[in-house]
């Protein structure tokens, strides 16, 4: 028997179901959202959370000529399911396949592209004011989420838009449910009355009618408005967004078919901003995603009848490693805080919550007042360190700047997820970071490679008394022993791991072991390369480099991470800068004339998605693809060249 499902090409075949078969498609949307994320992994609960609201936009709405934005991006599934991309489902977050997000290049649907959170009000609006620009007519719809409502843009567009009163219609997808629990059925009450378009006439009319009694009409309108806002105040939850000039419409069940198409037909009424309130629950339709909805919200592949995540192997991640080291250094310190953005978990803070809930400060998807509120504290005298992932860290930049680099503030930056992240694709791979932070005064960025270094990474930031970071990416550890008491790193010191005469490779990170196995694969072809973890980005380790520059000739730089202004940009500045290393009497190396460099990272442009692996191997940041490369670039003959195995490689 055929799916409704199946028969599903556009969102115009929406238009010819009735409501069961409606509810019935819901059902089926929800089978298929568990069996791909189940096999591809995926953001699971926010999309079971929206399949109603999704369903009943598309049957209101005419996308694209309607034009959705949706706020993250990580809820979009149903979304691509409904709009010709069901055939191409199966290979959701694959290499090659669907984003996980919004891509204007997949659809038309696809009007805007987010990954970050709070940026949808800010760009309806924006397609607004071009639609009435060019004298258009049609709708623009913003659905974003309680989570996301809490980020500064959003109530800053919400601010500019209530002041433009354009039509624009913002859904707020709630599936925190604290609001519908707290008002119960008055609130079901007000929300009829509201909805109601005779609500709107009578209240005109009666306005009207006021102003028309001599002496007194104005005055009897101004109390009852008074009275009415002081009730609205005390009743009506959406009186916030009325004062920023939205008409409020809800809050609705945002799983009743029937009730969110009709709260949307409404809104489509309205001449002015409108705001209508759904209540979802994530995770909705699949129960271990109903009582797990965090760990269920970005999950890897698992199995459907239990939900437990098929795990491969038993490595603790880095992100791991780092909420364990923290929580043993936070017991002998108590000037130590942790903060994160609306991520305890994922950036392995959960644990630092339960032990120390004094010390510990979720602030919402806030980067930027994260970084100012760490700032204070550190100004008064304790050592707070912010969790955040590297790709959310850069909407705090000018904070890091202006707010704790400037007064040279002891604030501990743990970027994580440092480097390429994977299926999440381009809003979400780490490989901006070092740019953004390194050319900053004041600033340290350290790189450790391995998880002791991690441990050790933490331990010297704990104790250096200005702003630094420490980034690690999002894998598995390597797997070696970790020192029972942690010790502070030298400033600035990298780490020869091998010697060698021919060349020097330094690695950036877990580039580092990249790069020794990239030396053992030249060994075969009688190429002696030296090793070294650069481990600090910024100080770099001066003497150390010029020293292989002058014994070598040659330097490869090798970083899971852009190319422009990253390490190997730094190292080249050594060679065209003055070097305080250089100052006074002493004599100039051979360095001093510029080695030949070869910097090895990731291009100009923005990285798809794909497993890290896959990337890499795309990317020539293999073992194989670095030796192949290196031995192109300074050891190739002229004439036939030797058989080197090392597999396919990269122009550089």
């Amino acid at each position: 028997m055929m799916k409704l499902l199946d028969t599903i090409q556009q969102p115009q075949d929406l238009k010819s179901l009735d409501l069961s078969q409606l509810n019935q498609l819901a059902g089926e949307i929800r089978s298929e959202l568990v069996r791909t994320v189940s096999a591809n992994g995926g953001h699971l609960a926010p999309n079971l959370g929206v399949v109603e609201l999704t369903l009943a936009m598309h049957s209101v709405f005419d996308s694209p000529r309607d034009q959705f934005i949706w706020d993250v991006g990580h809820q979009t599934y149903v979304h691509k399911l409904l709009t010709g991309r069901q055939a191409e489902f199966c290979r959701l977050r694959q290499k090659n396949g669907i984003s996980g997000f919004p891509k204007r290049r997949e659809s038309e649907h696809d009007i805007f592209e987010t990954g970050h959170s709070s940026t949808s009000i800010s760009a309806a609006l924006g397609l607004v004011v071009g639609r009435d620009l060019r004298n258009e007519n049609h709708e623009v719809v913003a659905i974003i989420g309680d989570g996301a409502l809490t980020g500064g843009e959003a109530f800053e567009a919400l601010n500019h838009a209530g002041h433009l009163k354009k039509k624009l219609i913002v859904v707020l997808n709630d599936n925190d449910m604290s609001i519908a629990r707290n008002v119960g059925a008055l609130s079901k009450y007000l929300n009829k009355l509201r909805s109601d378009p005779a609500y709107t006439r009578g209240k005109e009319e009666l306005e009207y009618l006021l102003k028309r009694i001599p002496h007194i009409g104005s005055r009897v309108l101004q109390a009852v408005d008074r009275v009415k806002d002081a009730v609205k105040c005390l009743l009506v939850p959406g009186m916030l967004f009325e004062e920023l000039g939205f008409t409020y419409l809800g809050p609705v069940d945002g799983h009743d078919l029937a009730a969110v198409i009709g709260i949307l037909q409404q809104a489509k009424k309205v001449q002015a901003p409108t705001m209508v309130h759904v209540v979802t629950q994530k995770g909705k339709g699949y129960l271990p995603a109903e009582t797990n909805p965090d760990q269920f919200h970005g999950i890897a592949p698992f199995d459907i009848k239990t939900g437990s995540v098929l795990a491969v192997g038993t490595k603790k991640t880095y992100t791991q490693i780092f909420g364990d080291a923290l929580v043993k250094m936070a017991e002998k310190d108590p000037r130590i805080v942790a903060i994160t953005a609306a991520m305890p978990q994922g950036t392995g803070l959960s644990q630092f919550s339960k032990r120390f809930p004094d010390r510990f400060f979720d602030v919402g998807i806030a980067e930027q007042h994260a970084v100012t509120f760490a700032a204070g504290l550190a100004a008064r005298g304790f050592v707070p360190v912010v969790a955040i992932y590297s790709t959310f860290l850069q909407r705090a930049y000018d904070q890091i700047v202006h707010d704790v680099c400037l007064q040279r503030l002891p604030v501990v930056f743990a970027v994580d997820r440092a480097g390429l992240v994977g299926e999440d694709g381009e809003t979400h791979q780490g490989v901006f970071d070092i740019s953004f932070l390194r050319h900053i005064p004041h600033m340290t960025i350290i790189s450790p490679r391995n998880e002791n270094e991690l441990q050790n990474a933490l331990f010297t930031a704990l104790h250096h008394r200005a702003p630094i970071a420490i980034r690690y990416p999002r894998s598995k550890i390597a797997g070696v022993p970790i020192e029972h008491s942690p010790r502070v790193l030298v400033h600035g010191e990298a780490e020869l791991i091998r010697p060698g005469k021919d060349l020097a490779l330094f690695g950036v990170g877990a580039m580092s072991t990249a790069c020794r196995e990239a030396a053992d694969l030249l060994q075969t072809q009688a190429i002696d390369a030296a090793v070294v973890d650069l481990r600090y980005l910024k100080p770099l380790d001066e003497k150390l480099i010029h020293c292989l520059a002058a014994s070598t000739g040659r330097i490869a730089v090798v970083e899971e991470h852009v190319v422009s202004a990253g390490a190997g940009s730094a190292v080249c500045e050594l060679f065209s800068l003055p070097s305080p290393l250089l100052s006074g009497n002493l004599s100039l190396p051979r360095s001093r004339q510029r080695p030949d460099i070869l910097c090895l990272g990731l291009p100009d442009d923005f990285i798809g998605h794909g497993t890290a692996e896959q990337l890499r191997e795309s990317l020539g940041l293999t073992p194989q693809s670095i030796a192949a490369n290196i031995y192109q670039r300074w050891f190739a003959g002229s004439g036939k060249e030797r058989q080197t195995g090392f597999g396919t490689q990269r122009q550089a």
